[in-house]
């Protein structure tokens, strides 16, 4: 008994922090990563099956956006308030901007190459800023 009480982690709440950090983070970045699959193979699957175009109507990147920001925000909150690296929430913020961009005003009025540029810039920055967050998170967590 006394060997399990002397093996178990100082900080309890440590590990629970950093399990829900690298949860967050991991998260966002499946996110951002699906994000960049759908729009690079969105047009392949539309060339190849025709019988897609009835879904043609609805633009996911509408429902993404509902799910990627508010996820992303409470990640980059809650990192920020360990490492206070703004770099981390630069890059967020213009990944951020950019899928937001890309799936409002790009979709609509650019076109869509616009959109899958703004889009997929997007999503690689946002993958890279969460990638980024979760690392110097995990690195700032008390001993």
């Amino acid at each position: 008994m006394l060997y399990y009480i002397l093996r178990a982690p100082a900080n309890p709440m440590k590990q629970d922090t950093q399990k829900s950090m690298t949860w967050l983070d991991g998260v966002a970045i499946t996110l951002s990563t699906l994000c960049l699959v759908h729009c690079l193979a969105l047009p392949l699957l539309v060339i190849g099956l025709p019988l897609l175009a009835q879904f043609a109507d609805t633009h996911l990147h509408y429902q993404l956006l509902l799910v990627v920001v508010p996820l992303s925000t409470i990640a980059f909150g809650t990192g920020f308030r360990r490492h206070r690296n703004p770099r981390i929430l630069v890059v967020g913020g213009l990944g951020l901007s950019l899928l937001i961009f890309g799936a409002t005003v790009a979709h609509s009025q650019l076109g869509l190459f616009a959109d899958r540029l703004f889009t997929i810039l997007g999503s690689l920055l946002l993958a890279a800023a969460h990638w980024k967050n979760s690392r110097e998170s995990v690195r700032c967590l008390p001993a």
